[in-house]
C-alpha cells in the first residue's frame, strides 16, 4: 500500500492583515495554509476567503506573546501535514518618538516584533528541521535599516534582521533557510483609510521615495514566494528591502536637477 504524501503546511502569522492575506494567498498554490492571528474571527474570515479560491487552510487564534498559545499553535499547525515554511509577519508599532516612548511601549514592541518571531520559530524548530527544506521568512521593515521614527519598533525590527542571519548560520546544516523582507510604506487598507482623511497622503509619502510607486501587499507576497521557492535555493541570511529605493537614499533632500546648468560639477 502506497503511503499518502501529505501536502506541506505554511504557517503565516498576522494572516488576517492585508500583507498576511496576500502572502497566504500566494503560498496557497504550493502549501496548505495555517492562518495565525490574535483575532480568531478575523483568522476564520481569512480562511474562508482562501477556501473560496480553492486553497486548503485552517485558522488558528494565537497570542504570539503567550507561550501556551504558541505551543497550541504549533501542535495545531502540524496536524494537516509537515510544516516547512514559517512566515513571521505579525507586528505593530507604538510610540512614534524616543521622547514619547514609555517602558510599556518598549516592552510591547520588543515582545511582539522580535521575541514573538523567535519564539514562533522555536515552537516550530523541530518540524522545520525534520522537513529538510525548512524556510523562514521574517517580515522586518525599513525601520530596521534606518531611522524613520518608532524607535522601539525599529530596534525590534533591526534585531529581527540579525536573528534572521543567526537562524541562517546555525540551521543551514539542517537544510533550513532564513531570510527577511523589509517593506517600506505599503498601500494597505490602513493607509488607504488615511487617504480618505488626507487625499494627499500617498503623494506626501512618495516624496521620500526615489521610485515613484509604492508597493501593494501583493509585492511583499511575491518577494516571500520567491524566497521560499527553489529559485532561491541558495539564498539565505539576507534582507531584501521592498521599499521603492528608500533605503538607497531619499530624494526628499535636494531639488531635482532639471537642466545641465543646475549642476556645476563641484
Amino acid at each position: 500500500m502506497t503511503e499518502k504524501i501529505l501536502e506541506p503546511v505554511a504557517v503565516v502569522t498576522g494572516a488576517a492583515g492585508d500583507i498576511g492575506f496576500a502572502i497566504a494567498s500566494r503560498l496557497a498554490a504550493t502549501h496548505q495554509i495555517a492562518a495565525v492571528d490574535i483575532d480568531g474571527d478575523a483568522a476564520a474570515a481569512t480562511v474562508k476567503r482562501l477556501q473560496q479560491s480553492g486553497a486548503k487552510a485552517l485558522a488558528i487564534q494565537c497570542d504570539l506573546t503567550n507561550p501556551e498559545d504558541l505551543a497550541h499553535m504549533a501542535e495545531t499547525a502540524m496536524r494537516p501535514g509537515p510544516v516547512n515554511v514559517l512566515i513571521n509577519n505579525a507586528g505593530a508599532a507604538s510610540a512614534l518618538s524616543l521622547h514619547s516612548m514609555t517602558a510599556e511601549n518598549l516592552s510591547h514592541d520588543l515582545s511582539l516584533n522580535l521575541a514573538a518571531a523567535l519564539n514562533c520559530f522555536k515552537a516550530l524548530e523541530d518540524a522545520l528541521i525534520e522537513s529538510r527544506s525548512g524556510n523562514v521568512v521574517n517580515i522586518a521593515s525599513v525601520n530596521g535599516l534606518g531611522t524613520f521614527g518608532h524607535p522601539a519598533y525599529s530596534a525590534a525590527k533591526a534585531g529581527l534582521i540579525h536573528a534572521t542571519k543567526a537562524i541562517a548560520v546555525e540551521y543551514g546544516k539542517y537544510g533550513v533557510r532564513a531570510n527577511a523582507v523589509a517593506p517600506g510604506t505599503v498601500k494597505t487598507q490602513a493607509w488607504k483609510a488615511r487617504e480618505a482623511d488626507n487625499p494627499g497622503v500617498f503623494d506626501e509619502a512618495l516624496a521620500w521615495y526615489p521610485y515613484k510607486l509604492l508597493p501593494e501587499p501583493e509585492d511583499i507576497a511575491a518577494t516571500v514566494a520567491f524566497l521560499t521557492s527553489q529559485a532561491a535555493r541558495c539564498i539565505t541570511g539576507i534582507c531584501i528591502p521592498v521599499d521603492s529605493g528608500l533605503t538607497a537614499g531619499s530624494t526628499a533632500l535636494p531639488r531635482t536637477f532639471t537642466q545641465s546648468s543646475d549642476f556645476d560639477g563641484t
